[in-house]
């Protein structure tokens, strides 16, 4: 299952739920503006062009506890109460966002490559957000290749 674009070579991927309350500013939402909760199915993708020294793209039960701990702030929250949504629209596109970026911060010691996360709030519809892992503190981004002549 592809959350996004293909990306050349593996992709591993796991998933958990969040069940989160919200409202949401502007007209354009329509009854979303009043306090509701949403259901989502959060599913991360990683993308590597090489498999590492033990031949996987990252380990799934590592990647399945980084992602229960990422989403442990957000389960049963008011989003717009958490500071990561202050002065924002707790879309369900800054939701894929924020997901992403504590996900990735916290695999980064442990992988690099290309991550998608996605946000399942019905069978009819999803959001995703998807980006370089960022680079872990105190972790050098890999070089990247220069051509020769």
């Amino acid at each position: 299952m592809s959350l996004s674009a293909p990306r050349p070579g593996y992709s591993v991927s796991v998933r958990d739920h969040i069940l989160i309350a919200h409202r949401l500013k502007g007209a354009v939402f329509g009854p979303a503006q009043k306090l509701h909760g949403a259901t989502y199915v959060v599913t991360v993708e990683l993308y590597a062009e090489k498999l590492d020294q033990h031949g996987i793209v990252v380990d799934i039960g590592l990647a399945t506890r980084v992602l229960g701990e990422a989403l442990a702030p957000l389960r049963y929250a008011d989003l717009d109460e958490l500071p990561a949504f202050a002065g924002r629209n707790s879309t369900s596109e800054a939701l894929a966002e924020h997901v992403h970026a504590e996900f990735g911060r916290r695999i980064a010691p442990h992988f690099q490559g290309w991550l998608s996360v996605r946000l399942d709030e019905s069978p009819m519809a999803a959001v995703s957000f998807a980006g370089p892992v960022p680079v872990a503190r105190g972790q050098r981004a890999p070089a990247k290749k220069r051509r020769v002549r």
